[in-house]
């Protein structure tokens, strides 16, 4: 299925038909609208101006086509601001107002932004709950993003309090639970409490945590109470959400997607490498400057897809130079198809590009969209019919969805706990997840996301690139699991508390293997030592970053430290990696695993990656060179050929 992002409010009544006819025959069936309308729809408070938007779905319907409306939450208009400014955030950096003038400027603690908000969705939703042609509802719009789950504002701060007593109950358990004894950091009353935010240097670990989990609390009442506003008036309508890449919410991203139908997410392969690789050396950079990286898109899609109870949609897809990032190029031919049709083999059900017209006005004018702002189709056109035509070769629409036996498992904290205690610059949890994933990947192993309290029966092989605060219940499913367990650095550092467990690290896991991390040094990028890795003969790999040293008892070690030290330890249930390494060793290392658990392993070419979906594997191939994959030549090829054409795609009966 397909779709498009559409702003009937931009453009004159007259076009809307044509446009309707044009997205009709170019095979899209999705329109998503009024996401951003809430001033066309409220221009005074109270007085509501539907008719447009009654007419532009009925133009949209008539032509076969179905909408998806978006509440207008995440632009509240000027007469809103004006009458009620504490709704408004406060920069956390700077202590500034954020005003008014783009978009996300609310702060998801005012609970008189949250009535607003609620208002104005159930107007919208008893309007159109039985409206032919609505089929669903995306709340809000990339909730989150530009940073805005954190907010220093006065009702921020207020609301923090009452957090804290409801959790603490009494101000001596909170300032024991801080460890605010530390630099004379007590507080008498929960009255007396300010966030973490403005100080002279760091602020207490536990205090920013505290803040972090009532900001994401706040979020996902926000998105909870509207989706329940839809569900009360709307229950046969779907309901979903556009999110951005899962460290950037700033929130506990599970519980964020809990009561949705299924999750979106908003895929801009240019931009998101961009940013992720901001520090890349030119030369590496350039290979992915107009491709993206081929392992970042799907590893937002795999995180994405599992928050779902069924596929995923794709409810923005760069069609062209995008106008955010620090720098926009053009993406190479081939591209837009093959983002498409990798969605797809990753468990979308929907790719809907964004945008249907690129805007002549405002912020997003350079952003490219299907047609040009004179009309005319955009590069990406003819791409986007190869896809549709692609997608209906494959029957995309009949295929199950992934499956996986091998697991990451991620959480909130985990990034929370990398960004508030750094100990290196050059740590980011992101990062360290991400190479986890990639040497996954490069081993052609089709990998699911999960939280601590996911299922762990399916998978043979579960992973934690680093899980600083390890649950009780977790550590239980490890316990009951038959699967294999590697666990990073820096896994069981912290107690629910931030604080060190009374058995040094990693604290409860060491239920599942005697271990103890004496101490942690971490080195600037560019001063790595030797890894030894004794099941490849003493192979030499890369120490980086992240060390530590580890005192065990009965288990085996599989790789040293330059001096001789255990640097990987395993027991039969758990390998414990206790130092940030290269792509090589992280791939050697699941290779073995994987051997042992008889995982089957099919490795590609350079930048080629494949993903199984149903009784189909796919190959993306983001080289400009022929990719040979030497399919035996009874392999029923359903798509593309062997070699993998560049920027091309190659698929086959498994």
């Amino acid at each position: 299925m397909f779709g498009v992002c559409y702003y009937p409010e931009h453009w004159p009544q007259s076009l809307w038909r044509s446009d309707a006819q044009k997205m009709a025959e170019l095979g899209l069936r999705y329109v998503r609208i009024g996401e951003f309308a809430w001033s066309r729809l409220e221009p005074i408070e109270g007085q509501y101006a539907f008719r447009w938007l009654d007419e532009a779905i009925d133009t949209l319907v008539a032509e076969g086509l179905e909408v998806v409306l978006g509440t207008p939450t995440a632009t509240p208009p000027k007469w809103l601001i004006d009458k009620y400014p504490e709704v408004l955030p406060v920069d956390p950096e700077t202590g500034r107002v954020r005003g008014f003038g783009s978009r996300r400027h609310y702060d998801f603690a005012s609970d008189r932004y949250r009535q607003e908000a609620l208002r104005i969705t159930e107007v919208m939703v008893k309007r159109y709950a039985n409206y032919a042609g609505v089929v669903g509802w995306q709340t809000d719009n990339e909730l989150g993003c530009h940073d805005t789950t954190l907010s220093a504002s006065p009702v921020a701060e207020d609301g923090f309090r009452h957090w804290c007593e409801a959790r603490y109950g009494e101000i001596d358990a909170l300032n024991a639970a801080w460890g605010n004894v530390f630099w004379s950091m007590e507080y008498p009353s929960f009255g007396t409490i300010e966030l973490p935010v403005g100080a002279v240097t760091e602020t207490a670990p536990a205090h920013q945590l505290a803040w972090r989990r009532f900001a994401s609390d706040c979020l996902v009442r926000f998105h909870s109470d509207m989706v329940d506003v839809i569900r009360a008036h709307a229950p046969h309508q779907f309901v979903t959400h556009n999110f951005i890449p899962m460290e950037d919410t700033g929130a506990d991203n599970h519980a964020l997607a809990a009561p949705l139908d299924f999750t979106s997410y908003d895929n801009y392969p240019l931009g998101r490498t961009e940013q992720f690789f901001a520090d890349a050396p030119d030369d590496q950079f350039r290979r992915y400057m107009r491709t993206g990286h081929p392992d970042l898109s799907t590893y937002l899609f795999d995180q994405v897809r599992c928050l779902s109870k069924r596929g995923f949609w794709v409810m923005e897809q760069q069609p062209g130079p995008v106008n955010w990032a620090a720098h926009n190029p053009r993406p190479a031919p081939g591209m837009i198809r093959l983002w498409t049709l990798e969605a797809f083999a990753h468990g979308a059900e929907c790719v809907s590009y964004f945008r249907w017209r690129q805007a002549p006005f405002a912020q997003e004018q350079m952003h490219a969209g299907l047609l040009r702002p004179d009309h005319t189709e955009a590069a990406a056109w003819p791409e986007v019919v190869s896809a549709i035509n692609d997608a209906k070769t494959l029957g995309v629409d009949s295929l199950s969805q992934p499956t996986a036996q091998v697991a990451i498992v991620t959480s909130p904290e985990s990034f929370w706990v990398s960004e508030i205690e750094k100990q290196s610059t050059a740590y980011a949890f992101n990062r360290v997840q991400f190479d986890y994933y990639r040497a996954l990947r490069a081993l052609g192993i089709n990998v699911d996301f999960v939280s601590q309290s996911s299922d762990l029966s399916p998978y043979s092989l579960v992973v934690a690139p680093s899980l600083p605060m390890l649950s009780e219940e977790f550590i239980a499913r490890c316990q009951r699991s038959d699967a294999r367990l590697v666990f990073g650095p820096r896994s069981g550092a912290k107690t629910p508390e931030f604080g060190s467990p009374p058995t040094l690290p990693p604290g409860p896991l060491q239920a599942l293997i005697d271990l103890r991390v004496l101490t942690v040094e971490t080195l600037r990028p560019g001063c790595t030592e030797l890894l030894r890795y004794a099941r490849e003969g003493f192979k030499d790999y890369a120490s980086t970053l992240w060390r530590e040293e580890l005192d065990g008892s009965g288990v085996d070690v599989l790789a040293h430290y330059h001096d001789d030290a255990p640097a990987v330890v395993a027991n039969d249930r758990v390998v414990y990696i206790g130092t940030l390494t290269d792509r090589d060793f992280l791939e050697d290392l699941f290779r073995h695993e994987c051997d042992a658990l008889g995982l089957s392993i099919q490795i590609a070419p350079p930048d080629v990656r494949l993903q199984r979906r149903g009784d189909l594997m796919f190959a993306f191939n983001y080289s400009d060179q022929h990719a040979e994959l030497s399919l035996p030549d009874s392999t029923h090829i359903v798509l593309g050929s062997d070699p993998v054409s560049p920027r091309d795609v190659t698929v086959w009966k498994e």
